[in-house]
């Protein structure tokens, strides 16, 4: 009998709690207070959040007009007699940044027999470059770029300039 008093007991707490709690999932809740608030993620009083002091400031900004700046790759070279030089295909920069001489790809037809000369950046004469149809001008002349040594990537570089003139070696006969 004691063993169902036991178990009688059991199952009316049991069924009370269950009781309450259904009551209390049909009320509002209660307006939050210090004593039932819920607990607010606090980080660790070791941790501080650090703000960069040296934070870097904003970008500066220029505008460029759409008829002021162009890209060059690509480009057709002409020589100042209007024959052609080839096209731009790489530009030199020096460990500054500064932009030194412009690879040009010279002769050939179709690629087949072309090579890769390299000619100073000052030497090139960009006037009219609106269109992707506007070439550049190249102040030498077709002989002096033919007698140029052909550029190749990790080697040391001749560069044509413009003041000087290249003339080709003569064979000792």
């Amino acid at each position: 009998m004691r063993a169902i008093g036991w178990l009688f007991l059991s199952v009316a707490i049991v069924a009370g709690l269950t009781i309450a709690g259904s009551r209390a999932a049909d009320e509002p809740p209660a307006a939050p207070t210090e004593a039932n608030a819920p607990p607010t993620a606090q980080p660790p009083a070791s941790v501080v959040p650090v703000t960069p002091k040296d934070a870097a400031p904003p970008p500066s900004v220029t505008i460029i007009g759409a008829s002021d700046a162009h890209g060059v790759l690509g480009r057709d070279v002409l020589s100042a007699a209007n024959e052609d030089m080839g096209r731009i295909v790489d530009v030199i920069v020096d460990r500054s940044g500064r932009v030194r001489a412009a690879v040009i790809d010279f002769g050939g037809f179709l690629g087949v027999g072309s090579r890769r000369i390299v000619v100073d950046w000052n030497a090139m004469r960009f006037g009219k470059i609106v269109n992707k149809k506007d070439s550049i001008t190249l102040e030498l002349t077709k002989a002096q770029v033919a007698a140029a040594p052909e550029y190749k990537e990790d080697t040391p570089m001749v560069v044509l300039g413009a003041s000087g003139s290249l003339q080709p070696l003569q064979a000792v006969q």
